[in-house]
């Protein structure tokens, strides 16, 4: 999902801001060719003429962005086109805005700057590039370019508790190969719960042409459900857990209680 800079740029805060063609399409991150084909087929508005050169305003990104953002999703131009028209310009900002917090999951990381020598201390390990390479393989890190000393954490959360992991005397080889297996796995329920949610919220709101009056509903809703699906998981992988801890400690408890059992058996004999 490309997202752009939302349902507006920070130079675009002044409704009067006006672009060329050429600088609406750098804008919405598409080509001259499609901002005209899309024109065209009335999904923007004419711009305003001053002689023979048309200025596009900030309605015309925000519809262009909509546009870009529901074909990037999978939608059809057809049914873009449809539920585009079928809406009225003041329904466009609503309708960027849900499709934003949709995204919210997998935005709102910041990156963290950390000395190599203070990632070792958090694992309690020494310094070793080939943990360091494996992280950046799984796009949990990156190197510094022109600085050897520092690694950039770019899921810095998993990185700190996977540490913490290392710390309490699990192999850092075992935990960094949890990250692939959890993220298969993760994001298949994440998958599952915005499916249900573009299924059963956004898709009838686009469907009925995304009236405003229904958008601040509609937004709350989405907004509530994300991080309840979050603490679904939390509590299930809890529960999870929990139940694989019982499970192998009752196991190692059986096995050596046989081999209690088995030990004078071996002596007498």
């Amino acid at each position: 999902m490309s997202v752009t800079e939302g349902p507006a740029g920070p130079d675009d805060a002044d409704g009067d801001v006006e672009f060329t063609v050429d600088e609406l399409a750098a804008r919405a991150n598409m080509t001259v060719r499609n901002v005209r084909a899309y024109a065209a087929r009335g999904l923007i508005e004419p711009p305003r003429l001053e002689g023979r050169t048309g200025y596009y305003h900030r309605g015309h990104l925000q519809r262009l962005q909509l546009v870009r953002d529901l074909l990037d999703r999978g939608y059809t131009l057809a049914a873009v086109e449809k539920a585009v028209l079928s809406s009225p310009a003041s329904a466009t900002a609503p309708a960027l805005d849900l499709l934003h917090l949709l995204d919210e999951p997998w935005n709102d990381v910041e990156p963290e700057l950390m000395s190599r020598d203070a990632l070792a201390a958090l694992a309690n390990v020494g310094r070793d590039d080939g943990l360091i390479e494996a992280l950046v393989e799984f796009g949990l890190a990156a190197w510094v370019e022109d600085d050897h000393e520092s690694v950039l954490l770019v899921q810095p959360a998993i990185v700190r508790n996977g540490a913490a992991a290392v710390a309490l005397g699990l192999p850092p080889k075992d935990i960094i190969e949890l990250f692939p297996l959890l993220q298969r796995n993760l994001r298949e329920i994440a998958d599952s719960f915005v499916e249900n949610a573009v299924k059963a919220i956004a898709q009838p709101f686009l469907n009925r042409g995304l009236p405003p009056e229904e958008a601040p509903e509609v937004l709350g809703a989405v907004e509530k459900l994300l991080p309840v699906a979050s603490q679904v998981t939390y509590a299930m992988f809890r529960k999870e857990l929990a139940a694989a801890i019982d499970a192998e400690i009752g196991q190692q408890l059986a096995e050596v209680g046989l081999r209690g059992r088995a030990t004078p058996a071996a002596t007498d004999g």
